[in-house]
Parts: C-alpha cells; sequence; structure tokens
C-alpha cells in the first residue's frame, strides 16, 4: 500500500502548491458589485414622483412605451420634457405617427398627492388623441401586505 509522504531525499525542494488563490477573483467581484450598486440608480430614467403600491402584476410589452409622468405639482412630462402647455397638441402629433391598427403603449406615473380629477382629465386627453392604451404605473408591493 503506498501513500503519499514527503521523501527524506529532497529536502530542499518544495512540493507544487495545489491550491488555488481565489483572492484576485474576489477582488474582481468585489469591484463589480461596486459598481452595478452605483450605477442601477442612475438607470431608472424620469421625473421623480411618489408611486401609489398595487399588488397588480406586471404587463408584457412589445416595444418602447411613452413614459408621461404627472409630478405632486400637476406638471405633465413626456419623456422628461414639460408638455404641460402643449398637451393636446403633442399627444396629436404622437398619434398621428402611430399605426392606426395599433396605438403605442402609455405608462404613466402620477404622484399620489394628485387629486382624481388632475389625472382623469390627462387621461381624457389621452383618448381624445386617440391613444387609449394607458397603463398605470405603481410600486409593486401595497402596504400591510
Amino acid at each position: 500500500m503506498a501513500m503519499n509522504l514527503p521523501s527524506q531525499r529532497g529536502r530542499g525542494r518544495r512540493a507544487p502548491m495545489a491550491d488555488i488563490n481565489v483572492t484576485p477573483l474576489v477582488d474582481v467581484m468585489l469591484v463589480l458589485l461596486i459598481i452595478f450598486m452605483v450605477t442601477a440608480p442612475l438607470l431608472t430614467a424620469g421625473v421623480p414622483v411618489n408611486l401609489p403600491d398595487s399588488r397588480a402584476k406586471p404587463l408584457d410589452q412589445d416595444a418602447k412605451p411613452i413614459d408621461m409622468a404627472i409630478d405632486e405639482q400637476g406638471r405633465v412630462f413626456l419623456d422628461k420634457a414639460d408638455v404641460t402647455a402643449t398637451l393636446p397638441e403633442t399627444l396629436a402629433g404622437i398619434a398621428a405617427k402611430a399605426p392606426a391598427a395599433k396605438p403605442p403603449q402609455v405608462f404613466l406615473r402620477a404622484d399620489t398627492t394628485l387629486g382624481y380629477g388632475k389625472v382623469m382629465g390627462v387621461m381624457g386627453e389621452l383618448n381624445r388623441a386617440g391613444l387609449n392604451r394607458v397603463a398605470l404605473v405603481t410600486n409593486a408591493e401595497a402596504p400591510g401586505t
């Protein structure tokens, strides 16, 4: 029966190291983790709004939706551009560019402090322009669930 014991003959020699040094791997992974943690909050686009909570499932989407937001002062934004004064004309221009068979999806985000009438006014303008595929964006979890 043979065993792998260090021999007495090669006292000055060292056996080859069979361990893997994982320190550089851990260093690289930590740097990547920090990079992703710093850049992830920057990827959220739009106007900061305090969204209401909901238990609804997310919608499937096929094309890039139109992102609309209503802030706490009632200003309407279309992809970060303030369109409060020209909302009907802007929506009519978007509807004219879209194919009549399938209007584009509109994601509407509204602040929780807004009144019902302001949100319904914007939704009425969307409907009048022919943009009927409107999804109201909420937070993922309702409080107390």
